[in-house]
């Protein structure tokens, strides 16, 4: 385990008992809902992971460097944001598939894309944004943000 993991356990060790000595009460109340939470996102995680495992399996990492590598150009940067645009799925569980990714000889610049796209622009959730914000300001938003995630993937493609 590396240094920074261990910090980082450690700390929310402190801060659990720390909680604990102030609220007992409101802490066992937020540890149950926080158990609720990772039950409820476990079958996602479990279906993400098979994603990868798939992916990995049956997609050679030469393809993937091919559609999502540095040679793919611009074109396989938007196809790679598009794709992060529409996919609905928790941000922490497009880490682990972004390291996979990266591995398998995709580009920076196409990861830092897929994440941002699938952070800051929601296809899915666009009729509730619609709908809460008005139609101009959910497509000002959505397109600012495509527009921002781009930026920063060439960004990050040129730094790293």
């Amino acid at each position: 385990m590396s240094t920074t993991a261990i910090f980082i356990n450690l700390f929310a060790l402190g801060c659990l008992v720390l909680a604990l000595v102030k609220d007992k009460g409101k802490t066992k109340q937020s540890l149950g809902v926080a158990v609720k939470s990772f039950i409820r996102i476990l079958p996602t995680v479990f279906i993400i992971i098979v994603i990868i495992g798939l992916l990995m399996a049956f997609v050679p990492p030469d393809q993937i460097s091919r559609f999502i590598g540095e040679q793919a150009g611009f074109g396989g940067l938007l196809a790679i944001a598009g794709l992060g645009a529409v996919l609905y799925i928790p941000a922490i569980i497009s880490f682990p598939l972004a390291a996979s990714l990266l591995q398998s000889g995709a580009g920076v610049a196409s990861v830092a894309a897929f994440i941002t796209t699938l952070t800051m622009i929601g296809v899915v959730t666009l009729p509730l944004e619609i709908k809460e914000l008005g139609k101009k300001m959910a497509f000002l938003r959505n397109g600012l943000s495509f527009i921002i995630a781009i930026v920063i993937a060439l960004i990050m493609g040129v730094i790293l």
